[in-house]
């Protein structure tokens, strides 16, 4: 499960870089890590990710990882997401 976690985390960043913009990543994460979305609406926020039924299950397995994580540790996460979205590396993208 861990693995599959690491691919689709690999994955968005590849998508972005392949010139889509990095808007749609952020949407993305910030639809991840938001306690408000249920893991049926995250499936449906992020549908055109999903090719197949194994994709789904891990998305939700995904959403339900971030549903157990404190507010705390959730803007902790949102916090370094948004300090590598402004880093002088991503500035280049």
């Amino acid at each position: 499960m861990k693995l599959v976690t690491v691919l689709m985390l690999v994955a968005f960043p590849l998508y972005c870089y392949a010139g889509s913009g990095c808007q749609l990543l952020e949407d993305v994460v910030e639809k991840t890590i938001t306690a408000e979305l249920s893991p049926a609406e995250y499936v449906e926020a992020v549908q055109e990710f999903i090719p197949d039924e194994a994709t789904e299950k891990a998305a939700i397995q995904l959403k339900q990882c971030y549903l157990k994580q404190s507010n705390e540790t959730l803007n902790d996460f949102r916090t370094m997401m948004n300090s590598m979205y402004n880093s002088a590396y991503c500035a280049l993208f």
